[in-house]
């Protein structure tokens, strides 16, 4: 069976934590920051952990780990 590929946009959007969550950049942080308030942009800081249903999909995306 051949290899499979990593989808290159995964690898550099996604890291996989040491208990096997998925965590990424939260979103909206890149510009037309003006327009957010400072609570929006205070609590958008940082990483999150993705949802189980969506960690699901990710991690075929990225068959070998990252």
């Amino acid at each position: 069976m051949p290899k499979l590929k990593t989808k290159s946009g995964v690898k550099k959007r996604f890291k996989i934590t040491a208990t096997g969550k998925i965590k990424h950049g939260v979103v909206g942080k890149r510009h037309r920051l003006s327009s957010h308030n400072a609570k929006y942009i205070r609590q958008n800081r940082g990483t999150s952990v993705i949802s189980d249903p969506d960690a699901k999909t990710i991690k075929k995306w990225a068959p070998y780990g990252l």
